[in-house]
């Protein structure tokens, strides 16, 4: 979730799904026309002039779409936001730098629609026990938190909101969304996202489940509960329903945050490293993990003998994977570390390369993976500054150039997402230490399962 520091706050959203479905089918019809136009004048244009008509279309259509949208809530700005992640790999840039949009702060709605919505949910009693703050602490697509103290004992908590309809909305903003990058042809014509979408559709329903984030939290609470480098917040299931959540209210910092910034390069490094080891406890021993790895989910709490601690939030985008796909997850990294033949067979099971695939593109996968696996070499890696993500990029860019598109298994949207947001949280830390023997440690153990 982002802060809420704008001024501008909603009196509403479209929560009917008829409502919702005439704003974007306007935005798909406006982009649509936009697009048949630009492609009518390019052809009178030379080369430069087009690359320049272009782009600025598009930076016209990412202001359109991310304004509608921001105001729509709901999972069609989830699902923007998730798409950002995987459409490195197969979107042009420009249509990329749409979605991305999508990341940027969305407005809160406003106190009297959050009031309705709580008053729906609670007993009088319930109401009554509880003190809650009209300015929101944060607001994201799916709903927002405010700051509350429970009067008999002067706790101080959050009480996280959903927001109305956007549950009964996902299959058609999924659609609509589809629709849009069709319209503007923007996927590759042998893309089948039909997997993904499926995935992104059961993803988002489990968002929200607000009693399954609730047991998702307590399960990482009982797996975290003896290692005080983690703080989980403490439910009061005596206020929470399917669509309130009420948890301690935990101090901290983001990660961006000035003070973290000026820390010394050790202790920035214990942070990162702590922050990696959850992340492989998840992949490797779970096989749980919690899929929006995002700076917001995350604050860091100072202590004066160095022992910081890093507090979780938002469990909704918890994904339990399948056993054996995991173990041959793990198989296809140790693999590539230690560029042994149990890559190129996990890689089989997988589904991400064939026996009967031209050995060029094996040979250019296998490239791709072992760049991926690079920060954990034999020596300190600088979790900031590498060129490595942009490398990655160009490799797949090549991949989807030179030979037919497939969509890889639909577990890889998640965990990319997840690999992606913990690269970046290190990178924001400055962080330089060596990650080989941390990761090792895990997978040798995995090996003799």
């Amino acid at each position: 979730m982002s802060n809420s520091n704008s001024n501008k706050k909603l009196t509403k959203i479209k929560t009917g799904i008829f409502s919702r479905g005439l704003t974007l089918a306007k935005l798909t019809a406006q982009a649509g026309a936009g697009f048949a136009t630009q492609k009518v004048t390019g052809l009178v244009k030379s080369k430069a002039a087009q690359d320049i008509s272009w782009q600025s279309f598009i930076m016209n259509q990412a202001k359109n779409f991310s304004t509608e949208v921001g105001e729509l809530k709901g999972s069609l700005m989830k699902a923007g936001q998730m798409l950002s992640v995987y459409g490195e790999y197969f979107f042009p840039p420009e249509v990329n730098a749409v979605l991305k949009t999508l990341q940027n702060e969305s407005p809160p709605l406003g106190w009297e629609q959050m009031q309705a919505i709580l008053k729906k949910e609670w007993t009088p009693e319930q109401w009554a026990q509880l003190e809650i703050e009209t300015e929101p602490l944060a607001s994201a697509s799916m709903g927002q938190v405010h700051r509350a103290k429970i009067k008999a004992t002067q706790e101080i908590v959050i009480v996280k909101i959903q927001y109305p309809g956007v549950d009964q909305a996902i299959e058609s903003d999924l659609k609509a969304l589809k629709k849009f990058l069709v319209m503007i042809e923007a996927l590759p014509k042998n893309l089948d996202l039909d997997p993904l979408m499926q995935e992104m559709k059961e993803m988002l329903s489990q968002e929200m489940d607000y009693t399954r984030e609730v047991e998702l939290m307590e399960l990482y609470r009982s797996h975290l509960n003896s290692d005080s480098r983690y703080i989980v917040p403490k439910v009061f299931p005596q206020f929470c329903t399917k669509k309130v959540i009420v948890l301690s209210f935990e101090r901290g910092l983001r990660a961006d945050d000035p003070i973290i910034q000026s820390l010394s390069q050790e202790r920035r490094n214990k942070i990162a490293q702590n922050f990696l080891d959850l992340y492989f406890k998840e992949l490797f021993e779970w096989h749980l993990i919690q899929t929006d790895p995002h700076l917001g989910n995350y604050r860091l709490r100072m202590d004066p003998m160095g022992h910081d601690k890093i507090v979780l939030f938002d469990f909704g985008a918890t994904k339990k994977f399948d056993a054996e796909f995991m173990n041959n997850y793990a198989s296809m990294i140790r693999g590539a570390i230690l560029k042994s033949p149990d890559f190129e067979e996990a890689s089989f099971k997988l589904g991400f390369i064939r026996k009967e695939d031209d050995e060029k593109l094996i040979q250019i996968f296998r490239d791709f993976c072992f760049q991926t696996v690079e920060p954990f070499g034999p020596s300190a890696y600088d979790w900031k500054n590498t060129d490595l993500p942009k490398r990655i990029t160009q490799i797949a860019i090549r991949i989807i150039k030179e030979f037919p598109l497939r969509t890889p298994p639909r577990e890889i949207v998640f965990l990319d997402r997840k690999t992606a947001g913990v690269f970046i949280f290190l990178s924001v830390l400055g962080a330089k230490f060596e990650a080989g023997p941390m990761i090792m440690k895990y997978l040798v153990k995995d090996s003799k399962k």
